[in-house]
């Protein structure tokens, strides 16, 4: 089976914030995060639930190469992805911004 796959809104700013930052580091990382992202959400769709439950039914898929993981849930057919933060988040944060996206 394969799982459809659907984006809130809020998960373009993340990704643009992380773009942009690894663009200023150097010319082409940005790009190369955007196509890992890419990479791992198309796997997402293939077994969902294969990764982890983080917090109540959100579950998490790190990238590869970026210290960045994609949140995300299970509603039946779909992959809803949630958002793209920075590992180094503090999880209470992530938790009220979950809420907030819920």
């Amino acid at each position: 089976m394969t799982y459809a796959l659907r984006f809130l809104p809020e998960v373009d700013i993340d990704l643009w914030s992380g773009r942009t930052w690894y663009e200023e580091k150097m010319a082409g990382l940005g790009e190369d995060f955007l196509r890992v992202f890419c990479g791992c959400s198309e796997e997402l769709t293939h077994n969902p639930l294969a990764y982890p439950k983080v917090h109540r039914d959100f579950r998490r898929r790190l990238l590869r190469r970026f210290p960045y993981a994609i949140y995300f849930r299970v509603e039946g057919e779909t992959v809803v992805v949630l958002g793209v933060f920075h590992c180094a988040r503090d999880p209470r944060r992530l938790r009220r911004e979950f809420g907030n996206r819920e």
